[in-house]
């Protein structure tokens, strides 16, 4: 069965998801030959070991706190703060306070 994206021309709701945090788990919101955006939840002390993207990324913390480690540095990201890296750039994630991120991938054509 087909995971279901969202269509050109549809409404995405990114707000912060608050009391529903908790339950919540992570979701592709839409997915095309070029780009994935990915709405990332993660509970505090979770980690994603290195890794690297296919494509450029950024990284738009929407709601509480994680540590994203890439190019040597560390930085705490928190509601409305964004990082972007290039394409194969290894980086790391850790959840300081239950959080969601939207992470939107490039994908190579």
């Amino acid at each position: 069965m087909a995971i279901p994206h969202a269509n050109p021309g549809d409404v995405i709701d990114i707000r912060p998801l608050g009391a529903a945090l908790a339950t919540s788990k992570t979701s592709t919101l839409l997915k095309s030959k070029n780009i994935e955006v990915v709405r990332l939840v993660m509970t505090a002390g979770k980690e994603i070991a290195e890794h690297k993207a296919p494509g450029e990324i950024t990284v738009h913390c929407l709601e509480g706190k994680v540590a994203f480690t890439a190019l040597g540095q560390t930085h705490e990201l928190t509601a409305g703060q964004m990082l972007y890296l290039n394409a194969g750039e290894p980086h790391a994630v850790r959840c300081i306070d239950d959080a969601s991120c939207l992470l939107t991938i490039l994908l190579k054509a």
